[in-house]
């Protein structure tokens, strides 16, 4: 008759011996969570305080999990941290350039506070001084740090290792006040300006500008696209002969750190995946990039560099700046066209449409983060109050 196994968790006979020093070894056989049973001993100064920590080092080896690594309570945050990051690529959910950003704020802001504390010492009281602290050098900052927290004990909460996630008791961090800026018709045609006439001067050395910074500009303020967006646009995913013409945003540009730049497949979301129907002045620069483009196939991209790869976000970023700066104009960024579409859209047709163009989930992002405020009452409000107006003597005596 075969012999009844062990339930995991759970550990057989307790053998006490006194050691040749005088002190007393416990030593059992405990059944792991991957079925295995292993010897776990525990020594103490008498017999009783011996059977004592081998129970107490038995509890706690029941919150173990396997696979990709031991977690307990006693474990380090910072060997949480590893088997979290191991944990984002066997899940291969998420992005690679947002995985490499969660790493990044994890060394970089959390990490310096915590790295040696264990998990039972993790408690809601530190991680909500913490993130104080953090905001008040930055929301952005603090923010940053919540979310790798909160996922990273998340997981250590999953392996049973700690009986609650503390970053969910943590204090609510209080956004502060930001208002979205536009940019005017003046600013954006001084911005034009600026770049077509970047090194394009008489008597300067060095290859000219091709011209696709400018085009890259005007499809921004065509598309509202992010600037990744409209780095990876394919030629097959522009359409001139439809009238009016269209734009497929159904991708981006990702530069991983230490490998090369690409293009995903898919945008930041599900929902930013879109046809977009674009102004004729987008469309012109379109055509043209096309012309370049003609002999090749359906696949390549519309921008790209003189290797014919991906250009990266950026170094985009990096050349607008360098030309802005140049021109005494600060503070503009790709994003700052993006925004400048969302409320120019608002204006005219409302923010529901600002954010179908943008590819938001909801109007409400858009509203908060894109679209500038617009100070102006609705002038129909004059007509309205006209009939507060003072009466005259003759209607009062009748």
């Amino acid at each position: 008759m075969a012999r009844p196994r062990t339930p995991i968790g759970t550990f057989g006979e307790i053998d006490l011996r006194t050691n040749p020093d005088g002190s007393v070894r416990a030593r059992t056989r405990f059944r792991d969570d991957d079925g295995q049973l292993r010897a776990v001993e525990a020594t103490g100064p008498t017999r009783k305080s011996a059977e004592r920590n081998l129970k107490e080092k038995l509890a706690r080896r029941g919150h173990y999990a396997t696979g990709m690594g031991e977690l307990s309570p006693d474990t380090t945050f910072a060997k949480l941290v590893e088997v979290w990051l191991e944990d984002i690529e066997l899940e291969d959910r998420i992005a690679v350039s947002t995985r490499e950003l969660y790493e990044r704020d994890m060394r970089t802001l959390v990490m310096p506070a915590f790295a040696h504390h264990t998990l039972r010492e993790m408690s809601i009281s530190k991680i909500d001084r913490f993130l104080k602290a953090q905001a008040k050098i930055s929301y952005s900052r603090a923010k940053h740090a919540k979310v790798v927290l909160n996922l990273a004990l998340g997981l250590a909460l999953r392996y049973e290792a700690i009986p609650r996630n503390p970053v969910l008791g943590t204090a609510r961090l209080r956004r502060p006040p930001s208002t979205a800026m536009a940019l005017t018709i003046t600013q954006v045609e001084a911005i034009r300006h600026a770049v077509q006439n970047w090194r394009r001067g008489s008597g300067l050395s060095g290859p000219k500008p091709d011209g696709q910074l400018e085009a890259i500009i005007e499809v921004m303020l065509g598309t509202s696209a992010r600037i990744g967006e409209v780095l990876a646009i394919r030629k097959r995913d522009v359409d001139v002969t439809c009238a009016p013409p269209t734009v497929r945003i159904c991708g981006t540009v990702i530069s991983p750190s230490g490998k090369p730049t690409y293009r995903q497949d898919h945008p930041k979301t599900s929902k930013s995946r879109r046809t977009i129907s674009i102004p004729t002045f987008t469309a012109e620069v379109l055509r043209q990039r096309l012309v370049v483009i003609a002999s090749e196939d359906p696949e390549h991209l519309v921008f790209f560099s003189r290797n014919h790869t991906p250009l990266t976000t950026n170094n985009v970023r990096r050349r607008l700046r360098a030309i802005l700066d140049d021109a005494g104009i600060g503070g503009v960024t790709p994003h700052s066209f993006r925004r400048t579409v969302a409320t120019v859209l608002d204006r005219a047709g409302g923010a529901d449409l600002a954010a179908e163009m943008l590819g938001h989930t909801s109007s409400d992002i858009t509203r908060a983060h894109y679209i500038e405020p617009d100070e102006r009452v609705n002038p129909v409000t004059a007509e309205i109050l006209e009939s507060l107006a003072p009466r005259r003597s003759e209607d009062r005596t009748n």
